[in-house]
């Protein structure tokens, strides 16, 4: 099948996101790494995306894509890459072709030169007529994602659509279904899939005569863009994880004063390559719930390496060449030793931190107390009276923890180490020193 790589929309829709179109046409194809011809092109790509999803938009709000984002922004509950998981992904002859195939396996089981018979006859005469291997090939794809399923029996084998579980529940349990997978696909991680299949179940309930008001139960206002548009690398990297097998990809670092690169396949607009070339060896994939970001721990020549995963384009797995997989436990097991104390992914030296937490006053339990104990990963609560407790926890270095604790505000007073506590007493001061009086 024919695969597109999204990564030019995904950092566009990523600085639209955080941006809330800010930028002029210049300034957003500077930060981009792009031509001004180009993002007007990938503006109109993903208008064309956004239209074929919500036909109901009047016209005048098709005129900005972050005006026809905004417009339904508190009435749906998609996240933004929503938008290129359901653009063509695949080539029109293709995706006219498996529309075939699904209609025909739809009506009746069907073997691969019945399927083959009804494609001939019913594709358009400007697109290219398949052969029996092309049938095949798009079949075993088919399987492969679960889609359709063949039958038992003699040959030929005959392939039918995999809808079982659809066809036996009855609308009620449809409904319960919906509402299940609608919560989990909006609170749980990865989410993608779960979308897609809240869509297809939508689309089944609708042609069952569901009223669409009963399917909008639930409506959730979106926060971290970034965590779902990262997930369009999340498993080709859990594949090459099981696989034990090298990934390449160009890094942006969240320092960089670019987030993509356009690739030169025009000689007379050649410019400067952004990012920097990396192969490596992915261990682990870490996502950090505070600021909704995917975190890829992979193994290179300098040992241990940490990146972003909103920073990587152009990622492909190497093929060629698969690693031995005694030696890959090796690596995890040093990478388990080496992030044993880390609170998110920081390999730095541990340090022991102690922090003073302080009640609330009132007759409720103390829910800073409910907090830090759910939060607070493997601390422990290590002396406690009826005006505060002590926690206290061993952390790879104190940058990663430093937000969580900041977060607590004047519930929470750091002890240790000494380093720590003066770096807080600086920054309230600094936080005072705004709010003097004028």
């Amino acid at each position: 099948m024919a695969k597109e790589s999204f990564d030019k929309e995904i950092q566009f829709l990523r600085m639209l996101a955080l941006t809330s179109g800010a930028f002029n046409r210049q300034q957003f194809a500077e930060r981009l790494g792009i031509s001004v011809h180009t993002f007007d092109k990938t503006i109109r790509r993903l208008k064309d995306i956004v239209s074929s999803i919500h036909q109901q938009l009047p016209e005048e709000r098709s005129k900005e894509l972050s005006e026809t984002i905004r417009y339904r922004y508190y009435d749906s509950t998609d996240p933004l890459l929503l938008f290129l998981y359901r653009a063509k992904s695949v080539k029109e002859s293709e995706s006219q072709r498996i529309s075939l195939l699904l209609a025909a396996m739809h009506e009746q089981p069907s073997t691969v030169m019945e399927l083959l018979d009804r494609c001939c006859g019913s594709l358009p005469p400007e697109l290219p007529l398949p052969d029996e291997k092309t049938i095949r090939s798009d079949l075993k794809y088919l399987e492969q994602v679960g889609v359709i399923q063949r039958e038992a029996g003699p040959r030929p084998y005959r392939y039918r659509i995999q809808d079982d579980l659809v066809r036996d529940l009855s609308q009620e349990e449809l409904l319960d279904l919906y509402d299940y997978v609608d919560v989990m696909a909006n609170t749980q991680v990865p989410s993608v899939q779960g979308y897609l299949l809240r869509d297809g179940l939508k689309k089944l309930l609708l042609r069952k005569g569901v009223e669409p008001q009963s399917l909008e139960a639930m409506l959730y206002k979106y926060h971290y863009h970034s965590r779902i548009l990262d997930e369009a690398h999340l498993f080709t990297l859990l594949h090459a994880i099981r696989c034990g097998r090298k990934v390449r990809f160009l890094y942006f670092s969240p320092k960089s004063d670019r987030s993509y690169s356009s690739q030169n396949t025009n000689p007379l607009f050649e410019r400067e390559p952004g990012g920097k070339a990396h192969t490596t060896l992915p261990l682990q994939i870490v996502y950090d719930h505070q600021y909704g970001r995917w975190y890829l721990l992979s193994h290179g020549r300098e040992g241990i390496r940490k990146y972003r995963m909103e920073g990587m384009t152009q990622l492909e797995i190497d093929e060629d060449e698969a690693v031995d997989m005694a030696w890959l436990e090796q690596k995890r097991s040093k990478l388990a030793d080496h992030i044993r104390f880390s609170w998110l992914v920081d390999t730095g030296r541990s340090v022991t931190v102690r922090a003073r937490f302080y009640h609330p006053e009132g007759p409720e339990p103390s829910f800073i107390r409910e907090r830090v104990l759910q939060q607070g990963q493997w601390g422990n609560i290590v002396q406690e009276d009826e005006v505060s407790f002590v926690f206290e926890i061993t952390v790879n270095g104190t940058t990663e923890i430093k937000p969580w604790l900041r977060s607590f505000g004047s519930s929470c007073e750091v002890l240790e180490p000494v380093q720590l506590r003066d770096e807080f007493i600086a920054e309230w001061k600094e936080l005072q020193s705004y709010y003097e009086f004028i």
